[in-house]
Formats: C-alpha cells, sequence, structure tokens
C-alpha cells in the first residue's frame, strides 16, 4: 500500500535519509525505531507530502506523493498523520477540531460530520469531552482527541509520530491502549516510537534507522529480541537497561 524506494532527503548539507526503501501492506502495524536524528519522523512526513524529497519515489496505492502534483490532496486525505504534539486547534472545541477535516476538506454535511465525531470521541474514552477545548484536557486526552480526528477523515492508515513522547509517563498507556484497538481493527499503521513494549507486542514489523539507513528490519519479535546488526542491539541495550 505504501512504498519507499530509494527515498533520498537533505536538509542544506545534512543528508537525513539516504536510499530509504520500505513497503508496507494494507492492514499492517510496523513501527520505526531509532535514535533521535535518525530520520524517523522524516521518512513520515514524506510519505503523506509534508517534505519533498530529494531522489528516489514514495507511492501510496500507485499513485507517486509529489506535493506539486494535483493528486497530493486525495493522497492526504488518504493518509492521516498523528503528531507528536497534537496539533490541535487551541480556539476549537474537541468535537469541532474531529470535524473540522471532513466538513472543510472532504465536503462532508456538518449533520452528517457531528454523529460520526461524537462516536470516534466516544471509541477513544472521550465522549464526554466534546464540548471540552484542549487547554481544558491533558495531554492524554489531547491525544486521543488527535487520533478521533485522524480517524474522521476515515483514512487508508494513519501515521503516528511518537504519539505518546510528549506525555507524562502515567497518560502514556491511555494512548497506546487506542493504538493497540486501532491495530487490532485492522487500520494500517506507521508508527515512529520509543515505547519498545508496545511495539514488541502490536507490531508486525519493526525497521530500526540509524543515520538515515534502515540498517535492520523484520518481524517485531525477532527484531526486539534477537536482534542482528551490532547497532541495533547495542540501541536496544542501552533503551531498555533502566537508569
Amino acid at each position: 500500500m505504501i512504498e519507499l524506494t530509494e527515498v533520498h532527503k537533505s536538509f542544506g548539507s545534512v543528508e537525513v535519509l539516504r536510499g530509504v526503501s520500505a513497503s508496507i501492506r494494507r492492514g499492517e502495524v510496523v513501527c520505526i525505531i531509532g535514535p533521535s536524528g535518525s530520520g524517523k519522523s522524516t521518512i513520515l512526513r514524506c510519505i503523506n507530502g509534508l517534505e519533498t524529497y530529494d531522489g528516489g519515489t514514495v507511492t501510496v496505492d500507485g499513485v507517486r506523493v509529489d506535493r506539486a502534483s494535483a493528486d497530493i490532496k486525495s493522497i492526504r486525505t488518504q493518509i492521516s498523520m498523528v503528531f507528536q504534539r497534537f496539533n490541535l486547534f487551541p480556539h476549537r472545541t474537541a468535537l469541532e477540531n474531529v470535524i473540522e477535516g471532513p466538513i472543510y476538506v472532504k465536503g462532508v454535511r456538518r449533520e452528517e460530520a457531528v454523529p460520526r465525531a461524537m462516536e470516534l470521541l466516544s471509541r477513544v474514552g472521550l465522549g464526554g469531552k466534546a464540548n471540552a477545548y484542549p487547554l481544558e484536557l491533558s495531554g492524554g486526552q489531547m491525544q486521543r482527541v488527535a487520533i478521533a480526528r485522524a480517524l474522521a477523515m476515515q483514512p487508508k492508515a494513519i501515521l503516528f509520530d511518537e504519539p505518546t513522547s510528549s506525555l507524562d509517563p502515567e497518560l502514556v498507556g491511555e494512548v497506546l491502549a487506542v493504538m493497540r484497538q486501532l491495530a487490532e481493527d485492522g487500520m494500517t499503521m506507521v508508527v515512529v516510537t520509543h515505547e519498545i513494549r508496545f511495539a514488541q507486542e502490536v507490531a508486525d514489523r519493526v525497521l530500526f534507522l540509524d543515520h538515515g539507513t534502515i540498517l535492520e528490519e523484520g518481524q517485531a519479535r525477532q527484531v526486539l529480541t534477537t536482534p542482528q546488526h551490532a547497532r541495533t542491539q547495542e540501541f536496544l541495550r542501552r533503551v531498555l537497561t533502566p537508569i
């Protein structure tokens, strides 16, 4: 469903992606792990056209992702993204944040969008918070609103960019629980994460990225419990060793 072939991306003189190739099948959950600055978030931003790439190709259902193409709007309605810092509109309620995309991007009538949004807020455990503004919500609640907003676009896939990294530890579980349910429901997901246990439990495959290169990939349990590459072994030893 999503195909990256020899993708290169530089910011100035810094090469962030160095010939990345990967495939994500429909209904699959793929977690991307690796040290900070390795290019993980850049991969997601190239998939939905938030970033241009300098070489190679990115396709979604066979259509090339190109910010200058007329197809880019269609691709962005098919591939939703959940950001690290929520990106909710602070002056709009939870309900208004969720209905924004369907109404103004997809042209859904408000009387259709509102019941659907209420259903999605209930699905993420926030049915009673529809009229709350972001500042009235906890970080975990804001991220769950962001997930409901992503689902409101009825996407083919959702990209998650470290969705729990800005949350207090006690709030992480409520967001991961929603993501686990999405995985069980068959949603195609590409997740940049440091939550190794979540990746081991939920992901079908794991990609380990370092310095813009995929050094190791494979079944989640294999990569995370018996990694073959020395750099993967070192990374996992560091992130799994208690301080």
